[in-house]
């Protein structure tokens, strides 16, 4: 990573370690929230009075071991590994609990349904296979000695992330960056979602806070202002195909329709994330099926301008035709590193963003190709959390997912084909066809 990736911001040493001290005490008591009602929920079967206690001693230890894991962590660390493991297992208590009093599961059934959300929240593969199993295991040796559910859920939990860490040993997630200037990250598009609900009105409400001037479906827009920005060793843009080009520059001339291919095996999980993430979020929404996207796709570019009539902001909106639910909205920015011009895209999300910067390169039927499948230092994904009142970022590098759009023009036709993956295994691939709109003709 490059060096502006570890500077700091303005702040100075006296206002960092008050922050640092704020913040450790309230990460400590937020973990000894947890550590409370795990301790409650894994003793609520002995009754109130155990439970009580259990919850105080709970509150104590969990604590104590957040105070000490942050006392312990390094700049540019991330808590340690025993803290997390021991955060999560804690976590899963109080659903064991519910899942047993509320629903009335069964040990097994509890057992097997953490394991898969604790498997799927693993996002590799291997991961998301090993959750159920060990899930199973667990919970046939517990059902046994007739454990409580909340002893399972924690129990699973503690034996999969164990496990995990001893077979898996790369990290899925760094930290890159704490507490720095949004110039220092040129490689992050710091636009957070300031609701809890992104929608299709995201840029509108944003030129509204920003006292800026809002154009909705702004007419010949496109989400680069020119190709020539893209420049660099691996693109000439003077070699790209002009409908290409004129597709990037003047995206609003065009329609998409979008055929997306899942694979078996991530669909399970992205229903999951589609039902309790995406869709109540309103951002990154994607049809699970060609049947769905025959619902049609809108698409447009929405802009706030300043003051001296410069685009500041272009939001690419997509959404369904027939009633503007929300598929994904990207915020669309291009930078110059070393003589190398990148494509970053920030997808706003509560309090942060998550940015995909992409590395152009040349296809050899005149095609464009941005890729993050290049160890460059800036390719990559992040996902950063926005301070807005000391304008400052945290961000951390998302290691293992990867994409690459291919824009290109087949007999005559533009076509597009996005394409994504999780450790190197293949998960998603959006294929786009696009047309021209009549009125544009």
């Amino acid at each position: 990573m490059g060096a502006s990736r570890t500077a700091r911001g303005p702040c100075s040493v006296q206002d960092r370690a008050r922050v640092a001290n704020v913040s450790s005490t309230s990460s400590a008591a937020f973990a000894a929230l947890i550590g409370g009602s795990a301790g409650a929920s894994l003793a609520a079967h002995y009754g109130v009075r155990t439970a009580a206690r259990a919850a105080f001693v709970g509150a104590i230890g969990l604590g104590a071991s957040e105070a000490v894991a942050r006392v312990r962590q390094q700049d540019g660390e991330i808590p340690a590994l025993w803290q997390r493991i021991a955060v999560s297992a804690a976590l899963a208590a109080p659903l064991g609990w519910i899942s047993e009093n509320v629903t009335g599961a069964g040990p097994r059934t509890v057992a097997a349904g953490t394991g898969a959300v604790v498997g799927a929240m693993g996002l590799r593969p291997q991961k998301v296979a090993m959750g159920p199993v060990v899930g199973l295991a667990v919970g046939e040796v517990l059902a046994r000695r007739q454990a409580s559910a909340a002893v399972i859920a924690s129990s699973t939990v503690l034996a999969y992330r164990s496990l995990s860490a001893v077979v898996f040993r790369d990290a899925q997630l760094s930290l890159l960056a704490e507490r720095v200037r949004a110039a220092d990250l040129p490689f992050v598009v710091p636009r957070p979602a300031r609701s809890r609900y992104v929608g299709t009105t995201y840029v509108r409400d944003l030129a509204a806070e920003l006292g800026a001037h809002y154009i909705a479906d702004a007419p010949d827009a496109g989400i680069v202002t020119s190709l020539d920005a893209l420049a660099g060793p691996e693109l000439d843009p003077g070699q790209v195909d002009p409908l290409v080009r004129e597709f990037y520059e003047h995206t609003t001339r065009f329609a998409l329709d979008i055929v997306p291919q899942w694979r078996l095996w991530v669909r399970p999980g992205y229903l999951l994330y589609r039902t309790l993430v995406a869709r109540p979020l309103g951002q990154a929404s994607i049809p699970m099926n060609q049947r769905e996207a025959q619902r049609g796709i809108r698409s447009r570019i929405d802009t706030v301008t300043g003051v001296d009539g410069v685009v500041s902001v272009r939001g690419w909106v997509r959404s369904f035709a027939d009633d503007d639910e929300p598929i994904m909205l990207g915020i669309y920015t291009t930078y110059t590193h070393d003589n190398v011009g990148y494509v970053s895209v920030g997808f706003p999300v509560p309090e942060g963003s998550f940015t995909a910067t992409l590395l152009p390169q040349s296809r050899p039927d005149r095609g464009l190709r941005l890729t993050s499948r290049a160890h460059d230092g800036q390719a990559g994904h992040y996902l950063t959390y926005i301070d807005t009142s000391a304008d400052e970022l945290t961000a951390l590098a998302v290691h293992g997912f990867e994409e690459q759009l291919d824009v290109y023009v087949d007999k005559g036709a533009l076509r597009a084909e996005h394409s994504f993956w999780i450790f190197g295994f293949p998960f998603l691939t959006l294929d786009y066809r696009i047309a021209r709109k009549p009125a544009a003709q």
